[in-house]
């Protein structure tokens, strides 16, 4: 025998033994891999199979990846459909939906936690699930059917039968394997199409004895607070133990309410009335409510729902606003100062207010603030008189239909107009009017970035995103990319932003620090996200770098705002980033003259900046005339870059 041979093999033996962990991980996240792959595969022939049954009810049937569905357009449809939806979906690895379902799940979790949605938003809508998934992952057994089935029961939905779960564990599987888990809940989901088509509502999903179904008391299918069955009994909240294996028609019969108990005290029998009547008027109250939100439902009399509801009109009311304003959005912003108050929407769902109504009861309402204000007589008549309209402190203006006809309301009166758009309506942006200054929100410059702050609801919002800063580059009045920086969030992707600066080629650049609107359960933001001044001044200086054909132009330290200007208002050494609105009246009166023949730009109404709002200044932005101009140290210096 080879001597070195024997030295060799002993020492490979040492080596797999000490790094026999390494091997044995390789090895498990192999196993995870294929298991993995094995529930997608069987998920897609599940889906197929479930298809063809269906059809041999001489019933429509489409089979639908999740990856093409859009709730937001499909979902809500349903609501009015008689339609049964079959959500056939796999859990992955740590429990994570597949890729395919990434995007649904995570808007379904949205929308049931979101409280603007409500408890009866997919009120109408008839579904059941099964989940695929494997019980040797404990923690993570079938969490995502789950919790799909969960998220839809919060919102209202029906379960037309209870959530089945395959299980790839041969040994725990309740039928031996996740193919014959599936076609036992297959034969029950048949049968209870076929007594649906018959208008039938079966009192329990099978195995009764004199009357009490077992399904209520044993295994997955076991009634739990919650479920239609004990409606009477308790409020449908979504912080008590949800329903899960339960179901909303198949479990519910002439003996709903002896679900707790199969015989009543009549000393208790007051107390249950009184619970049912409070859930009745909480179940009223959150209908009319939710109605801002799930207005693609008619009402009997053929009209859309109001987007203000009198509980939303009170609150607006106490947070000092007149609600004339528009207050639907596509984006969830972490630093909403609404603290998600407002709705929100992909698309106009609500009724239409006219536009001349909405400008007459807006002025009114500025002319009754005014009224309640001590000040001089001479900036009460100024103050009675509105010139400037910013359109809008929150939501999405260019949602609203009538949008240019409310621009020219306002031209007409010789009312300026400054919009702001959160960058998700590309079409509603190439079709505008010309406005005085036309803003966007480009909040992140990274599609990662920008899903974390704004969380839109568009599953295209990256793409609809780019597609707006072009749309604003064709614009030729004035426009402005608005950036929030904060801090631990956006500051740190100046190149990305440069590259988007190309691509819109904004007049100007607005950056601001993000005001802290207090503590919200809607958002994480505190204190410690609001940069300094000198932070801000920081990035800017760094970002315009970036720019070659942009400059810093103004300054306004008390609302931590910076201006950066294009080169081209820039006249020999003088900036002339104001607005001559005189002139913008002139030249917008001759647009509509001319049927929107004769254009103009935005140089064609600027006017030169004061000195003291110029970048560097000793005032930092504040007007000396104005009655809170107080410098304090005003040896600091923050001004240079």
């Amino acid at each position: 025998l080879d001597p070195s041979l024997d030295m060799w093999d002993f020492s490979s033996l040492i080596s797999l033994w000490i790094n026999r962990f390494y091997i044995y991980l390789g090895f498990a996240f192999g196993f995870s891999l294929w298991i993995c792959f094995q529930i997608v595969i069987r998920k897609q022939g599940f889906a197929t199979v479930l298809a063809e049954a269906v059809s041999s009810l001489d019933l429509p049937v489409a089979v639908i990846n999740l990856k093409e569905y859009d709730p937001d357009d499909h979902l809500v449809e349903e609501v009015t459909s008689k339609n049964v939806s079959a959500f056939l979906v796999a859990t992955y690895t740590d429990g994570r939906p597949t890729e395919s379902a990434e995007w649904f799940c995570r808007w379904l979790e949205e929308a049931a936690n979101d409280f603007r949605f409500g408890k009866t938003y997919l009120k109408g809508v008839r579904y059941a699930v099964f989940g695929l998934g494997n019980s040797a992952y404990v923690n993570h057994f079938n969490k995502v059917g789950k919790n799909v089935d969960k998220w839809l029961w919060m919102l209202g939905a029906h379960r037309v039968m209870s959530r089945g779960d395959g299980d790839c564990n041969v040994v725990k599987s309740k039928h031996g394997s996740i193919e014959a888990d599936f076609t036992a809940w297959k034969a029950r989901f048949i049968s209870r199409l076929q007594a649906l088509c018959k208008g039938e509502r079966k009192p329990c999903g099978g195995n009764c004895k004199k009357g009490k179904c077992e399904s209520n008391q044993h295994g997955s299918e076991a009634m739990e607070p919650g479920s239609h069955a004990q409606e009477g009994f308790h409020q449908r909240d979504a912080e008590q133990e949800e329903p899960f294996g339960s179901t909303s028609e198949e479990e519910s019969g002439t003996e709903d309410h002896q679900s707790l108990k199969s015989v009543i005290d009549v000393e208790d029998l007051g107390k249950i009335m009184d619970r049912m009547k409070k859930e009745k008027r909480e179940k009223e109250r959150q209908e009319g409510e939710t109605s801002l939100i799930r207005s693609t439902v008619k009402s009997e009399a053929g009209e859309r729902r109001a987007m203000i509801t009198p509980a939303l009109r009170e609150a607006l009311t106490k947070q000092g606003e007149s609600p004339q304003e528009l207050l639907a959005c596509a984006n969830k912003c972490v630093f909403c100062w609404r603290h998600h108050t407002n709705p929100v929407g992909t698309e106009w769902r609500w009724k239409m207010d006219q536009a001349e109504m909405i400008l007459k009861e807006a002025i009114e309402n500025h002319q009754n603030v005014m009224k309640q204000l001590e000040v001089f007589i001479e900036r009460f008549e100024e103050g009675m008189t509105v010139k400037h309209c910013a359109l809008s402190l929150v939501g999405e203006p260019i949602m609203y239909p009538e949008i240019n006809r409310f621009l020219k309301l306002l031209h007409e009166r010789k009312i300026s107009s400054f919009l702001v758009t959160n960058a998700q309506f590309p079409a509603e942006i190439r079709n505008l009017k010309p406005v005085t200054q036309l803003y966007v929100s480009v909040d992140a410059s990274t599609k990662e970035s920008l899903k974390k702050i704004d969380r839109p609801l568009f599953k295209d919002f990256w793409q609809r995103f780019l597609d707006s800063l072009k749309a604003l580059a064709a614009k030729q009045q004035r426009t402005v990319y608005r950036l929030t920086l904060v801090k631990a969030w956006n500051v740190d992707e100046l190149q990305a932003y440069a590259k988007l600066v190309s691509l819109g080629n904004p007049d100007f650049i607005e950056v601001k620090g993000v005001t802290y609107c207090g503590e919200s359960s809607a958002s994480s933001l505190t204190m410690a996200n609001v940069p300094w001044h000198e932070e801000v001044v920081r990035f800017v200086c760094e970002l315009v770098d970036l720019i070659p054909d942009y400059e810093i132009a103004c300054e306004h330290e008390h609302s931590n705002c910076l201006l950066i200007a294009h080169k081209k208002f820039k006249i020999g050494r003088e900036w002339w980033t104001w607005i001559d609105y005189s002139r913008f009246q002139e030249l917008i009166q001759e647009y509509e003259d001319s049927g929107g023949s004769k254009t103009f730009s935005a140089k064609d109404y600027m006017a030169k900046t004061p000195h003291w709002a110029l970048f560097g200044a000793s005032e930092r932005g504040f007007d000396p005339k104005d009655t809170r101009y107080q410098r304090k140290n005003k040896s600091k210096d923050i001004s240079g870059c």
